[in-house]
């Protein structure tokens, strides 16, 4: 079991993505139903890594749209 710090960290370690942060790893387990189980220890949340790093793996990757550039008419 690794806490959301450490399988943010553990993501850019091993190559999957070139950054993450622990905001999106819990942003990720509140919104993605494929987020693998999490459970709490303390105040911490934590993940089972072998559960996590194949989730991690295969999880399709989204870019951000920008609003920015949408012409309002």
């Amino acid at each position: 079991m690794v806490s959301f710090r450490e399988a943010a960290r553990r993501v850019v370690a091993e190559g999957i993505e070139r950054t993450m942060s622990h905001q999106r790893v819990s942003q990720l387990s509140r919104e993605d139903p494929e987020f693998p189980p999490v459970a709490e220890v303390g105040r911490s949340k934590v993940v089972d890594w072998r559960l996590a790093a194949p989730y991690f793996r295969k999880r399709r990757k989204r870019q951000g749209k920008r609003s920015d550039l949408e012409r309002g008419e």
